[in-house]
């Protein structure tokens, strides 16, 4: 099974000019980060919230005169504001290209797409349908490649979650994160984000759903780090007793429409509503990175007291100002 080991490698500027080359470092998987430079995201996340809150902004303008492309093939509300939000604080000029938009699929490869896109731009925010198409993207560009969901990680949503929790909770380290659901990609690099920070992750999905193998190799390095722990069952129930904070997504993702029905039935009784709710620590909260279905968290749970899903939306700004800062205008180092 793939392991992301991409954050850093070597990439000819020139399909034809190999001796030309340069050292780029795209953002994958948080699995592809140590646990200092994951920290320094969302520390950095959390400094350009407050700027920003406090009435400030940037006094330079980094990125100015620069295009910042949004390669997307997934439709997106929280992923694409964010990204063009992020290109403009530091006055650049994001440029959205949708499926419909360019010729990438139609008539020309993704050798050909990446080379083109990646010389006129300094970066590229990715939201694709396959890690395959990640892979390929990071293999031919000569900019940064920033994953902005793929069907095997969503390491913005995990840096933005993360800043989430932070703002709700004096101590991070010891706390109870209860994944009820499915196996996916927010959950692939959210339990390894939240173990970086000492936070011990339950994951319970249903019968015959297992989480991939690469996020259990990782978690058992972060363990010998941090000393977090990683439980994977298949009882919603336990998962959620004395959690501090209760995690969901959708049970049916982008493209598995064909199989609601089916999906619906394996998932039953995984909802997260007010009785299984009452099993978490009294003060928990709710997070979700939305859209969301009745089916996954029922209305007196998602519009509750204890529910920070809108706070976590809007921080996904934030992880995406932070992301850009790293691995574009600071080429890969951590401030």
């Amino acid at each position: 099974m793939f392991f992301s080991k991409l954050s850093q490698r070597t990439f000819s500027t020139s399909s034809f000019d190999m001796t030309a080359s340069k050292t780029i470092r795209h953002l994958i998987s948080i699995s592809d980060l140590t646990t200092p430079e994951f920290k320094s995201l969302v520390n950095r996340a959390e400094y350009h919230k407050k700027l920003i809150k406090s009435g400030n902004k940037p006094t330079t303008w980094p990125l100015q005169g620069e295009l910042v492309s949004l390669l997307f093939t997934k439709r997106s509300t929280r992923t694409r504001i964010s990204s063009e939000g992020a290109a403009a604080y530091f006055g650049g000029q994001p440029i959205f290209l949708g499926k419909d938009d360019i010729q990438l699929g139609v008539n020309e490869s993704f050798y050909d797409t990446t080379k083109v896109i990646s010389s006129m731009t300094s970066c590229i925010f990715a939201r694709v349908n396959s890690h395959s198409d990640i892979q390929q993207l990071c293999e031919h560009s000569s900019v940064p490649i920033i994953n902005s969901l793929c069907d095997k990680y969503h390491p913005l949503q995990a840096i933005c979650d993360l800043l989430t929790i932070k703002e709700n909770f004096n101590e991070l380290k010891g706390l109870k994160l209860a994944w009820i659901g499915d196996s996916n990609n927010v959950i692939n690099d959210l339990s390894i984000a939240a173990m970086k920070f000492g936070i011990n992750v339950s994951i319970a999905t249903p019968e015959g759903i297992e989480i991939e193998q690469h996020v259990i190799d990782a978690a058992k390095l972060i363990t010998a780090e941090t000393g977090a722990t990683l439980e994977i069952i298949h009882d919603a129930k336990i998962a959620a007793q004395n959690a501090n904070i209760l995690v969901t997504d959708t049970f049916v993702s982008m493209g598995q429409e064909s199989e609601k029905q089916e999906k619906l039935k394996q998932f039953s009784g995984f909802q997260i509503n007010s009785e299984l709710a009452k099993l978490a620590d009294k003060d928990y909260k709710f997070m979700h990175c939305l859209p969301r279905h009745s089916e996954e968290v029922s209305d007196d749970v998602f519009y509750s007291e204890h529910s920070v899903v809108f706070p976590e939306a809007e921080n996904r700004l934030y992880a995406a100002i932070a992301t850009l800062e790293a691995f574009v205008i600071n080429k890969g180092q951590f401030l």
